[in-house]
């Protein structure tokens, strides 16, 4: 049986090298095929494998094949964080809500998360890392950072407009268009030093991790590379897309009090015109 699953050749292997044994376990005799992989990830070697094997080997009664190993470790882990992922997302917007205490706000950090996950996975591509359980990690982690920032920044966002509404009532007058987007530019302005120290300082704390070359470092440079791609894609959003979405956002709902549709015309620094 062993000739359907394998050619043997004593020529060494680029790829994997292949060894044979025989025990028992559970009072069954148990052949062993152990397989080193390399240059491709487990999952993908296991379901091309199992796959070659449906196709060629024919067990007769009483014989199965399953696969263990690190396999058998991934696949236990990938179980729970099919648990753990979404409870961290659930526990995140929970805890966005408690202190918004309005949806709108909420799902615009929550908008941080897949645009930080768009970054970590370019750099995971351009590293040529596979997906593992240390790749999980660095995700889960990269969520939360992105969704503090995010949280940081609507903050600014949301006192500098308080701070237009309250002089505006004071002189008397309804804060329209402009107003709103002067309070939103005077607020991402502020947060552009905040946000940078905040990402030059997790970057300059993750970058010797994710270049070590010490024990352990294949597990921790892999739990540190979503991060670092995820904080540059994430400083984009944070600086560039939350403001503009919370422009929109205001500005529907000033529409009610100014009686009809409010334009808001956004000019780059410097540009003229009226």
């Amino acid at each position: 049986m062993f000739r359907q699953i394998l050619r043997v050749d004593r020529r060494p292997s680029d790829r994997c090298g292949i060894q044979v044994g025989i025990r028992t376990e559970n009072a069954l005799l148990s052949a062993y095929i152990y397989v080193d992989i390399r240059d491709r990830d487990i999952g993908g070697y296991v379901a091309d494998a199992k796959k070659a094997v449906a196709e060629r080997v024919k067990f007769p009664p009483g014989y199965y094949a399953t696969w263990s190993g690190q396999f058998e470790s991934m696949e236990r882990a990938i179980q729970k964080m099919k648990v753990v992922i979404p409870v961290t997302l659930a526990l995140i917007f929970l805890l966005l809500y408690l202190n918004f205490r309005r949806l709108t706000e909420t799902l615009i950090v929550m908008l941080s998360v897949p645009f930080a996950l768009v970054g970590g996975i370019w750099l995971m591509w351009l590293l040529g890392y596979n997906l593992s359980v240390a790749v999980a990690v660095g995700f889960i982690a990269l969520a939360g950072v992105a969704a503090e920032t995010g949280v940081v920044m609507l903050i600014y966002l949301d006192h500098a407009w308080e701070e237009v509404k309250v002089r505006r009532q004071a002189e008397g007058k309804t804060p329209g268009a402009a107003d709103l987007y002067a309070a939103v530019m005077d607020g991402a302005v502020e947060r552009v030093r905040p946000k940078m120290m905040t990402v030059v300082a997790i970057m300059a704390g993750l970058l010797p991790i994710m270049w070590g070359s010490g024990t352990g470092s294949e597990v921790m440079s892999r739990i540190a590379a979503p991060m670092v791609g995820g904080m540059i894609s994430s400083t984009i959003l944070t600086l560039a897309v939350i403001p503009a979405i919370y422009a929109l956002v205001k500005q529907w709902q000033l529409r009610p009090e100014m009686g009809g549709p409010l334009p808001l015309r956004v000019k780059p620094n410097g540009a003229g015109g009226g």
